[in-house]
């Protein structure tokens, strides 16, 4: 099949297709007319790669749930590699949570420092001149 329709069976674009090929993740040999031809292993590589780049994880780092899919697992996570790749994942998402709630708990200590300090003082309000 071509590019298009194996892009939408495994709910990816063609462009992302282009990329993953790109990094070498999914490959198809050409026809004679030099259209690239997918066969159901490589949409089910493409399907794999798409859900866990909606998870978060990079394209670049899904390789171990391929090679788990290209050893004859059921399942691209049914391999040791690729639950170590979900544990960086979790703990990328717990730092960064983190840092959010960090900035969050500082603005809201700004705005409270703020918010006590208003006064009438502040007489200036924008005009559409100032805007």
């Amino acid at each position: 099949m071509r590019i298009g329709e194996a892009a939408s069976r495994a709910g990816a674009s063609t462009k992302a297709v282009r990329y993953y090929e790109s990094l070498g993740l999914v490959s198809a040999p050409r026809l004679a007319n030099g259209y690239r031809d997918y066969d159901e292993r490589q949409v089910r590589r493409i399907g794999e790669i798409r859900g866990l780049v909606r998870l978060g994880i990079p394209a670049e780092q899904t390789r171990p749930f391929l090679d788990c899919l290209d050893a004859g697992m059921a399942a691209g996570d049914d391999c040791p590699a690729s639950l170590d790749t979900y544990r960086a994942a979790i703990a990328d998402l717990d730092r960064r949570l983190t840092e959010l709630a960090d900035r969050r708990d500082t603005l809201a200590a700004r705005l409270a420092d703020a918010t006590a300090r208003s006064t009438p003082r502040c007489l200036f309000t924008p005009t559409e001149e100032h805007v």
